[in-house]
């Protein structure tokens, strides 16, 4: 009997090893790595540090591995750059005047050919400072969509992956240094700790924490394999999709596209929060995060056997962005598609608050110019210079106005 019972319960534990459901912590995630406790994350501060630690901890507790040069840690020093337009300079040597950041590094070895990227960067901005768009007194900048919602799919997907689509293996990275100039993922596409060559692409998630009503979800880099378009369609019954071909971008995805692998960056969109102290843990769409978790796991499966992807080099519509001197002083919904620039937020005591304008405004003309999309709004802004004044035609709520404004 003793034998039989024994038997019962170790084919009890291998159904219970074939029906793995990993853990939904997403909102626990975040609101770690939100608190004011750990000061806004900033690149090379005891916050970054907690942060770090936290990662690592989550990562154990999954069942991962370590794959950083130091376990799940990578670290890089570096000057920070004193020209706006110049490049950091990473050194081996710490100074005075330099910063250390930290990447987290997290393996699943299922014994492939080929290996899957997974990332999202955890730093923020701190207290404020360059790159705060906030205006008031020295405050935390928590940023819990920016990018603590990211950190949270992350991981989310390191859970579902842990004994899943056995085709690849998995490398999940948490970057530093992304507030400052990509600096983390930067540093690893220079310094990997596996072999780049057999990565088959890598999956970006920055800022995926404000899935808005009509579950808009921009996707970037989705020319950078002829495959994406196909799988996203396929597998998308959620989201209305703004898709970008290009694979340079504001985000980590770039520095594995500038070394030949192919990449898809998710995006909800900016926010009147984004890079204030506002943007905090109670404002995020969870059911939202789990969805676009939900989507990524998807596509990853349905790539399961696909080998490595082909990767194919994209348009770089950043080299084409026209230069101009002055701001409407609003922050663009880059992921309406319509005709026009509609308008996400407004800044304090700019031009576009000046003249009266909205956030929901669609700007259709500015000065002589028709205004079709956010590529012709920066054409026309760059015609103007400090002092100007002219005429701004927006559509509200069906009805064309008109403004004047000054820069």
């Amino acid at each position: 009997m003793k034998k039989i019972a024994l038997i019962v319960i170790f084919i009890s534990f291998l159904g219970c090893k074939k029906d793995y459901k990993p853990e939904n912590r997403l909102k626990d995630d975040v609101a770690f790595l939100a608190d004011d406790k750990l000061e806004g994350r900033k690149t090379g501060s005891k916050g970054e540090k907690e942060a770090a630690a936290y990662i690592v901890k989550r990562f154990e507790e999954i069942g991962l591995k370590g794959k950083g040069t130091n376990n799940f840690y990578q670290t890089f020093t570096f000057k920070p750059k004193t020209d706006p337009h110049g490049e950091v300079s990473f050194t081996e040597n710490s100074q005075d005047s330099t910063i250390t950041g930290t990447n987290v590094l997290a393996y699943i070895d299922n014994q492939a050919e080929n290996t899957i990227i997974i990332g999202a960067h955890y730093d923020h901005l701190g207290y404020g400072g360059e790159g705060s768009l906030y205006k008031g007194e020295k405050a935390i900048h928590n940023g819990a969509d920016d990018n603590a919602s990211g950190v949270a799919v992350m991981l989310n997907l390191a859970g579902k992956l842990k004994e899943t689509n056995t085709s690849n293996n998995y490398l999940f990275m948490a970057f530093s240094g992304e507030e400052m100039g990509l600096l983390g993922s930067n540093y690893f596409a220079k310094n990997p700790t596996i072999n780049s060559k057999a990565v088959s692409y890598m999956i970006n998630m920055d800022m995926v924490g404000r899935l808005n009503q009509d579950s808009t979800l921009a996707v970037y880099g989705t020319g950078t394999s002829q495959v994406f378009k196909d799988v996203l369609a396929a597998k998308n019954t959620n989201f209305k999709l703004v898709e970008e071909e290009s694979g340079v971008g504001p985000s980590d995805h770039t520095s594995f596209y500038l070394i030949d692998i192919p990449v898809l960056h998710f995006f909800t969109g900016q926010h009147e929060d984004y890079h204030k102290p506002g943007d905090d843990a109670d404002k995020l769409n969870y059911k939202g995060m789990e969805t676009i978790s939900a989507y990524i796991y998807d596509l990853i499966t349905d790539l399961d056997d696909n080998g490595k992807l082909a990767f194919t080099k994209t348009k770089n519509d950043s080299q084409e962005l026209p230069r101009f001197k002055v701001g409407l002083g609003v922050i663009p919904d880059y992921l309406y598609d319509g005709q026009g620039m509609r308008i996400d937020g407004i800044s304090k005591d700019k031009a576009a608050e000046k003249a009266g304008l909205q956030k929901g405004d669609i700007v259709v003309k500015l000065g002589d110019s028709t205004i079709i999309d956010m590529m012709s709004y920066m054409r026309a802004l760059s015609a103007f210079e400090a002092g100007d004044s002219t005429k701004v035609t927006i559509i509200r709520a069906g009805k064309e106005l008109k403004a004047g404004l000054k820069f």
